[in-house]
């Protein structure tokens, strides 16, 4: 998407405002169909830096997703700029009967390649 959804950008907006991971979305990007609960960049954050300092090979990586040094007091005054990216946990890509991984990961997605979604949690069945 080329002109990424206003509505798409406001649910991620709201989500990014409240610090919120309960909202269930599935998009759909090109080469998979993605399902997972949007959570605020700074909560993934989070989240994937304790995922990335738990490992001895990986824990380097986690400084990448560590908050940013505290601000000078000279910002603050701007509106936030709307999100360029959702930031899904407990995600699945869909594929088939499948949805991998099973326990679900971390993905972050650039809004302006959602082809289309849909609110909720798309769930598979092995049967």
């Amino acid at each position: 998407m080329s002109n990424p959804d206003g509505r798409l950008v406001d649910i991620a907006a709201m989500v990014e405002s409240e610090r919120s991971n309960q909202m269930p979305l599935t998009v759909v990007v090109p080469g998979a169909v993605i399902t997972g609960r949007l959570a605020p960049e700074s909560l993934w954050n989070e989240r994937v830096a304790e995922v990335l300092a738990a490992s001895e090979h990986l824990k380097p990586f986690a400084a990448l997703f560590a908050p940013p040094a505290a601000d000078d007091g000279k910002a603050g005054d701007d509106a936030p700029s709307p999100p360029t990216h959702l930031h899904l946990h407990r995600a699945r890509i869909l594929q088939g009967s499948y949805g991998l991984p099973h326990t679900g990961g971390m993905y972050r997605i650039a809004i302006a390649e959602v082809n289309s979604w849909t609110v909720g949690d798309l769930s598979y069945s092995d049967q």
